[in-house]
């Protein structure tokens, strides 16, 4: 009769020491890189590349997507931009190393305007803001909630519209108050490695996923208890948003591009950048082929060009969208992903 009980308990406490263990392991593994700066009672996390003597483009804040953190913009872009651009590579609040904050930082709006003032604190007044996926949720809210500092908006495979159904059930368990908790301490961070490798090989499907993601992205951060709860809680939260925001989109009057795969399985193209291009008046929409979810790093030239499109520059992003579908062909696989990690559970 004790026995049953005390194996329990042992069982319990094992997990709840290897997720303390591995979380600091984690930390160790990939330390902070950039600077916590307070935005107004907690601390957001950022890597600032100075604006370069002749710089020709302006300044670029890079949101991520759901997951992740700063490492993974920066892998895509810090190299490719470097010397053309100051460039503002952030944690979002919860997310990497930046503090949660208060409640509204759940929402796209609190995250944008979190934006807003570590631009201010940053003293970047305007910038192209480029978001990911899920950054592409809080990249339209900053342009429709702080025009004033939006130079250009750009979408990557972005996360923008209302969808039919919910999200994965570990999202809604751990969003969960007191449950939640517990299960981002004994279950998340230990299946999380276990599924890492299919998860990553996922996102960036049909796409190849590159050599040194894992330790130059650093997904694992996510893993993570107070990370994962986070994220967790920003997914449960984004279909609501979504719907009482997205009818504003037209609001928006940046110059916007959105740049998408028709092959990606993690969010609708067509109900997401394609919705999106449909409500922004003079936003410019370019589906490359063969691409799935990860056009910073799979066709990380297309978007290049982009950003030079919003900067003033002439470019031809159908062409560059060829070039990149032509190099994207032979490698394509045609299998569906190992796992299921589209947003539109039904």
């Amino acid at each position: 009769m004790v026995i049953l009980p005390l194996a329990i308990i042992g069982i319990v406490a094992l997990a709840f020491g290897f997720t303390a263990w591995k979380a600091k392991a984690i930390e160790t593994e990939f330390p902070n890189t950039g600077e916590l700066i307070d935005v107004g009672g907690f601390r957001l996390n950022s890597l600032h590349v100075p604006k370069p003597p002749g710089a020709d483009l302006p300044a670029i804040v890079f949101i991520h997507g759901a997951s992740g953190n700063l490492r993974d913009q920066e892998t895509a872009f810090r190299r490719a931009l470097d010397g053309r651009a100051e460039m503002l590579f952030v944690d979002r609040p919860g997310h990497g190393y930046s503090e949660r904050g208060g409640l509204k930082n759940g929402f796209p709006d609190g995250q944008a305007d979190a934006i807003a003032r570590l631009m201010e604190k940053r003293g970047i007044g305007k910038a192209v803001i480029a978001g990911h996926s899920f950054g592409g949720a809080i990249a339209a809210s900053f342009a429709l909630f702080h025009p004033e500092k939006t130079a250009g908006l750009l979408l990557l495979s972005p996360a923008t519209h209302p969808w039919p159904g919910g999200v994965d059930w570990y999202y809604d368990i751990a969003a969960k108050p007191g449950i939640g908790w517990l299960f981002t301490r004994l279950f998340s961070l230990p299946a999380g490695l276990m599924l890492m490798e299919k998860a990553t090989r996922a996102v960036f499907h049909p796409n190849p996923r590159p050599e040194k993601y894992l330790q130059e992205g650093a997904p694992a951060l996510v893993l993570r208890p107070e990370n994962f709860r986070s994220n967790a809680v920003d997914c449960v939260n984004l279909n609501a948003y979504l719907h009482r925001t997205a009818l504003r989109y037209r609001e928006i009057g940046a110059p916007t591009v959105i740049v998408t795969g028709d092959s990606d399985a993690i969010v609708s193209t067509e109900i997401h950048s394609h919705g999106f291009a449909n409500a922004v008046a003079g936003s410019e929409l370019v589906v490359i082929r063969h691409l799935g979810h990860k056009p910073d790093y799979m066709a990380t030239d297309v978007v290049i060009a982009a950003i030079e499109k919003l900067a003033g520059l002439p470019r031809d992003l159908e062409a560059a969208a060829h070039m990149a579908e032509a190099r994207l062909m032979p490698q394509a696989e045609d299998a569906p992903p190992e796992l299921d990690l589209s947003i539109e559970k039904t």
